[in-house]
Formats: structure tokens, sequence, C-alpha cells
């Protein structure tokens, strides 16, 4: 069986690109069952952000896998593939199981080092467990990628130094005013964005923070999480003599603010200075506002400096982490060899239970004068000498079989206890779960017609042919 991840990233696609490959919350479901039942696949997860969409899948053949995730990707999205193959890549094995571990820690993030992927990644792959859709490898994998997600944060000092633009926009501010201690904060727009700078700038001490939205519902949302003060951005507008700083994130398609209300605003502020960050793209505030005397304008241009010297420190401690995974692998590497032995384990833990069963009722077979109490004392104590005289045997296997001469350690282990004809019994019962399994998504050896279109998603079944990515 071969760990192969497909996928594209703010790297390989533009942003109009990746908003196409979304999957939706009350889709998932469907995706990840009909992925499961993708032909050669036989664990699946999906992780999707506004960053990546990626499909990581156990198969059990590597020539005929691109091809059938492909084809699972046109027919969900309902794109045919020469639209999106090029923004594609494709990881196997050793690569793909790196690849999921950097993308945990955050070292393929955009920003890197944060830490919202972690719990995405940890998300995605509870959805898929409970869609039944991962099993032995995958359930192992990635639990260890969540847990080696978060010893990259405790162990290193790759997140102290945040580099999101709210938090950039921040430090800007304490740049100007040294603390924020008895200062008002207007934050404009209520989304993630500005959940974010309300909640470094309470970390940093503000006084106040007033959220206005365009929806008040929506600003005493956010407000209420903080103490906040909630208003309307037209109530805002009334209020600009009052605070100190302005943060804008609204994500509106033309200004929110203009030069005409702001400096309606600074006759009442008595020369008081107003300092103004527009962290929204497209920009919230006029830049002519910057002309207005002591208004001091910045936009999200005039964070990158700030941002990129908190990146260099980040790339040092990514350095650390990338340590961290190449122990991770090593231990993952040698779990995977130890899986070989649990078939032979487990005949030989059958095996003995006969012996042990057939033993005993030979025994009160012949000594019919014991009673109950006796037959459970004789039943604990001779359980516990097969316990004993299998632990170690179990132990040195199970240490053998993760050196280079796992193969040679394994055949003796099972010619010694005489365990060949149980072994060879449970791996075909395992052939066979895997030749059983049923394909929704490529029952057939001959391809669609090429010049077909696509049709409507989550009705079609397609029989596809096996072809590299």
């Amino acid at each position: 069986m071969h760990i192969v991840v497909v996928g594209l990233n703010y790297r390989t696609a533009p942003v109009a690109v990746r908003e196409r490959f979304t999957f939706s919350e009350q889709d998932l479901s469907e995706a990840l069952s009909l992925l499961k039942s993708t032909k050669s696949v036989l664990e699946g997860v999906i992780v999707a952000t506004c960053n990546r969409t990626e499909i990581y899948v156990v198969v059990d053949r590597l020539h005929m896998c691109g091809y059938f995730i492909r084809s699972f990707m046109e027919q969900w999205f309902g794109i045919k593939r020469e639209d999106f193959t090029k923004h594609l890549y494709i990881y196997e094995d050793e690569q793909a199981i790196s690849h999921l571990f950097k993308v945990t820690c955050g070292l393929d993030s955009m920003v890197i080092g944060e830490t919202q992927i972690l719990g995405q990644v940890r998300n995605a792959f509870l959805k898929s467990q409970e869609e039944k859709a991962t099993g032995t490898w995958f359930n192992m994998l990635f639990k260890q990628a969540v847990t080696l997600g978060k010893r990259a944060h405790s162990e290193t000092s790759i997140g102290e130094s945040a580099v999101s633009v709210s938090y950039a926009a921040v430090e800007l501010g304490k740049r100007i005013f040294g603390v924020f201690h008895n200062k008002k904060v207007m934050i404009l727009g209520a989304g993630k964005m500005s959940e974010l700078t309300v909640k470094h700038l309470y970390a940093n001490g503000a006084a106040e923070v007033i959220v206005a939205n365009r929806t008040l519902a929506r600003a005493e949302e956010l407000a209420g999480k903080f103490k906040g003060t909630p208003c309307t951005i037209t109530e805002a507008m009334k209020r600009l003599d009052d605070v100190d700083i302005v943060i804008s994130s609204t994500g509106a398609n033309d200004y929110v603010l203009r030069p005409t209300m702001v400096k309606e605003s600074m006759l009442k502020r008595q020369s008081r200075p107003l300092f103004m960050i527009d962290i929204a793209v497209p920009r919230d505030i006029d830049p002519a506002v910057g002309e207005v005397q002591n208004v001091f304008l910045y936009d999200i241009d005039d964070l990158e400096g700030i941002v990129e010297s908190n990146m260099e420190m980040r790339r040092a401690e990514a350095a650390k982490i990338e340590k961290m995974i190449e122990e991770e692998m090593d231990h993952f590497h040698n779990w995977l060899r130890t899986l070989g032995v649990r078939p032979a384990i487990r005949a030989l833990q059958d095996k003995s239970s006969v012996i042990y069963e057939e033993t005993l009722e030979s025994m009160f077979n012949k000594l019919p004068e014991l009673d109950e109490r006796q037959r459970k004392v004789i039943r604990r104590l001779t359980k516990s000498i097969v316990n004993q005289m299998m632990h170690d045997p179990i132990n040195r296997i199970k240490e053998m079989t993760g050196g280079k001469q796992s193969a040679e350690a394994l055949d003796y282990f099972t010619q010694i206890f005489a365990l060949e004809e149980m072994v060879q019994e449970s791996e075909q019962g395992s052939q066979r779960r895997v030749q059983n399994k049923p394909a929704v998504l490529g029952t057939e050896s001959v391809p669609a017609p090429e010049d077909q279109q696509p049709k409507e998603r989550k009705t079609v079944q397609a029989s596809f042919a096996p072809a590299a990515l």
C-alpha cells in the first residue's frame, strides 16, 4: 500500500482557481463517501481551506491513483481536468508523509508557523474518521501529525512573534502610542480579521474598543466576546472624534471613509491626532484621508516591514521543526514495519488461546470434583502463565521487525511457532476484503470519451481508466 496526496494551494493556483475547489461543510460527508469508494482508494482524508485543497489517500497501487483522484475531482466539481491539472501537485509515500507534517506544523502555510491549519487538519481527520473513511494507516499518521503540530508550537518559538496582518496593525499602533492603556480604538468591520485584531488589542491593554459593522447584530456578537461597544457604520462616523485609533477591515467594495467625513470629525478633536490603519483589500479608507491635517493613515503595504522582521525569526524556528519532522517520519516508518508482524502475533495469540482452552477443558473433565471457585483460581493462574510466556517473544519480534532484517526475523518467528498456515489464511482474508471493496467511481477499464462534458456533480457514476497524474 502507498500514501499519496494530490492537491493545489496558494503557490500552485490563484484564488480564482482555488475558490472553485472548495468543499462545503454540508457536502463533505458525501464527498468522503465517494472518495473512499473510489477504486484503489483504501483510506481518505480531505483537507480544504481557503489556501489549499488536498486529498490524502492510502492506495493499493501507485500507477493508477493519480488518474482516479483527478477523475474524482473532475466529477465532483464539474470541471474538466485540463482546466486544473496544471495546478495540481502529487506527493507519494515519503514525500506525502513529510508534506502532511509540514502542513500541520504551519511550515507550508502562507504565513509560516500559523496555528489555524493545525485545527483544520485535525477537524478534517476527525470528519473522515466519523465517516469511516480512515483505517489503520491514517488513524496513526494523522494522530501523529496533529501531536507533532502541537509540539512544534509548544517546544519552539515559531508562533511567539505573530505575523498576521491584524497583529501587524496592532504592532504599528504600539509603535505610535507605546501602550494602549487609556486609548480608544474603533474597529470597522466584524469579520474574522477584525476579530483577530480586537483580540490582539485587548491583549495589549486597549481601554475600550468600539466595533462597528453594517449589520448591528454582527457587531454586537463580536463586541460581546470582548466587552466592547457595538454600533453601526453610520453611527461610527459620528464617533470618530472620540477615538484615538481606527482600524478598518470591512470587505466593502467601495470606500467606507472619505476625506469630508474625517475633516468634520477633526474639527471637534482640537488638534488631537487620529491614527488610521486600513488592512482591507480593496481599501476601506480613501487614500486622500491621509492628507487631512493631524490624520496619519497607513495601509496594508505599510505593514510589510513589521511582518518581514518577524518572518525572519520564524524561518529560524522552522529549521528546528524540520528536524522534529525527520524524527517523526522515522517513528512512523518503524511503526509501519511492525504492521507486518501483527498477523503473526495475532496467530500466536489465537493458537495459544486454543491450546489453553483445550487443555483446561481436558483438565476439568479429568477432575470433575473441582468446584467453581477452584476452577476460577486454576483458570486465572494458568492464564497468567501463558501471558507471561508470550510477553517476551512478542516484544522481541516487535523490536526485531523494526530493524533492517525485519523480513528474516518475521520468517523465523513464524516458523519457530509453526504459524505459517494461520498467517497465510489471515493475509488471504485481508486480500479478499480489498478485492471485494465496492467501487462507485471507476468500475470499468475504459475511459469516458474526452469530448463529453462533465455531468452534474453527485449524480454521475463514471468509467475511468488508469493514467498518470
